[in-house]
């Protein structure tokens, strides 16, 4: 069944990507909700045991996902608050895993740096624009991924092996799709005109995510 889960997953999001590509924005709507749910599917076949906390970060990833399908700031605000809640439930699982004195205290310290820059400098491109009730909440949902991303390498620091290293890449991946959609859907003068990297970086970051995860 996992395999089986594995290969919906692949055909879903590559049907979803030409779709994208194409800006068959139909397309886009019939397919986009089976990305997360197959995901979880392989998930809940492969991983021994099954975190709770691994599938309500999946859950309400698919929730934002099905939210941000409408086109208006309401449903855009209310996907990101659940992407929002995803993140922390994927904080909490890699903090779990994570054996906090393997890490590098200059870490600790200098990688919420780097995020915190980096999407301040994001920000800045996109002030002239954002919608200015959108600002403050949107760079805070980036600093909210930036710290999911955090976690996730610091996990990786802690860890021997090469899961915990594949999850943080697929973390990493979900902050540039983020970054991404910004541009995509509020910056028309962005050389980005359709989702299909959006999509591309996210499917592959929440796969990348959950095969480290089922690999730990």
């Amino acid at each position: 069944m996992d395999k089986a889960a594995l290969a919906l997953f692949f055909i879903v999001t590559g049907v979803h990507l030409y779709a994208s590509l194409k800006k068959d924005k139909a397309l886009r709507a019939k397919t986009k909700p089976f990305i997360l749910l197959t995901l979880l599917a392989f998930y809940c076949f492969s991983a021994e045991p099954v975190l709770l906390t691994v599938v309500l970060a999946l859950l309400f990833s698919w929730l934002g996902d099905v939210l941000l399908i409408p086109d208006g700031v309401k449903w855009f605000t209310a996907g990101g608050i659940s992407f929002m809640i995803s993140h922390f439930f994927f904080m909490i699982t890699y903090a779990g895993m994570t054996d906090i004195d393997k890490v590098n205290r200059l870490a600790l310290i200098v990688l919420p740096l780097v995020f915190v820059v980096s999407t301040a400098v994001i920000f800045k491109k996109l002030q002239p624009h954002l919608p200015k009730a959108l600002f403050w909440p949107m760079l805070l949902y980036l600093l909210i991924n930036g710290g999911m991303n955090c976690f996730a390498w610091f996990r990786s620091m802690s860890s021997t092996g090469s899961a915990a290293a594949i999850t943080a890449i697929g973390a990493l991946l979900f902050y540039i799709s983020d970054t991404a959609l910004f541009f995509v859907r509020f910056n028309k003068d962005s050389r980005l005109k359709t989702h299909f990297l959006v999509m591309l970086t996210y499917s592959l970051g929440e796969f990348l995510i959950v095969l480290g995860l089922v690999l730990h």
